[in-house]
């Protein structure tokens, strides 16, 4: 397949190129991306060499960077894959307009090239927040769609738009909506790497609330297997939940982060909660698993390798704890150093 992965030089996105060049060899991908803070192409610097990877920077929201992409690929694509994002719900509390322009009219740019070049297939990477909280059980895929934050309205406002292209236009349009992903080359914002990096540098753990909000975790490499069986597999129109079933409270997750490093709760900081913040999320992911995928990747063994990569690569998570980060930070969790 000839495969235009846009955000590619991100977490999920990077850990996806890899997968799709690794596992399918005569497959060529080119990587169109933004390289806002978070995009990073140290994340592929053993693929770039690669005759079948090609990078073009660009932002999904510019038509003409769109074109650029494609015309890489020969001008002849048989996928598209968006991950290109904001994805950081922190962020979309303090500044909410990069996250609507990119998710949804970033979306609608992307959709207009899959109508315009009748490019056979369309997957849309979203996630389970979209559906905002569930006390117990799980969403499935006919759950309501109720946000809680910038962020998640979003991507909910992202998955309408692709779905009122399938309705109105008749796209081969698909959606997964996976739950937390961990993995290697995760930028460090995200509650397990700037947990195992912070640890490793002898700083506090803020912890939101009192650290009961529940998560179901997934490692990337999984959630990047579910992606590559609906890219070929999936039927156009449907949406798919992708979860790992690994569900943990925010507190027990610091508090294995901690052991695994081998230190103790003093590091532990309990700081003032988000607006919004959505106590547990959980999804059915019957459909998904109809297509023959599953987990494979047992949660103490991923969170173990992944502590462990962020100790063996101080290289690239210590250049990017700086500058624009550390501001963030400081305004982000004021008094904590």
């Amino acid at each position: 397949m000839r495969i235009l992965v846009t955000g590619g030089a991100g977490f999920i996105g990077s850990n996806f190129i890899r997968r799709l060049l690794r596992e399918h060899p005569d497959d060529t991908v080119v990587n169109l991306d933004k390289l806002t803070y978070a995009g990073n192409l140290d994340n592929l610097r053993d693929v770039e060499a690669s005759p079948r990877y090609a990078f073009v920077k660009g932002d999904i929201c510019d038509p003409e960077a769109v074109e650029k992409a494609i015309v890489r690929l020969g001008g002849e694509v048989d996928a598209i894959v968006n991950f290109a994002a904001e994805t950081h719900v922190d962020r979309s509390i303090s500044g909410p307009q990069d996250f609507i322009r990119t998710d949804v009219l970033g979306t609608q740019v992307l959709l207009e090239a899959l109508r315009e070049r009748a490019i056979p297939r369309y997957l849309q990477v979203s996630t389970d927040e979209v559906y905002g909280s569930i006390a117990r059980g799980a969403f499935t895929e006919e759950s309501p769609l109720r946000p809680s934050s910038p962020y998640s309205a979003s991507k909910a406002g992202g998955d309408l738009l692709v779905l009122a292209y399938r309705t109105t236009y008749g796209l081969p349009v698909m959606i997964t909506r996976s739950s937390n992903n961990y993995g290697p080359y995760q930028y460090p914002e995200k509650i397990i790497p700037l947990f195992a990096t912070n640890a490793l540098d002898g700083r506090p753990l803020p912890v939101y609330g009192d650290g009961l909000n529940v998560r179901d975790w997934i490692h990337v490499d999984d959630n990047c297997a579910a992606l590559d069986l609906v890219l070929r597999e999936g039927v156009p129109g449907e949406v798919y939940n992708v979860g790992g079933g690994n569900e943990r409270t925010n507190l027990d997750l610091t508090r294995a982060v901690l052991e695994l490093l081998g230190l103790g709760k003093e590091l532990l900081r309990f700081v003032p909660d988000r607006p919004g913040h959505d106590r547990r999320y959980a999804v059915d992911c019957t459909k998904l698993r109809a297509l023959g995928w599953q987990p494979e990747v047992a949660f103490a063994d991923g969170l173990a390798r992944t502590v462990e990569w962020y100790r063996d690569n101080r290289w690239w998570w210590e250049k990017i704890k700086s500058g624009e980060y550390r501001r963030y930070y400081a305004e982000q969790y004021k008094g904590l150093v």
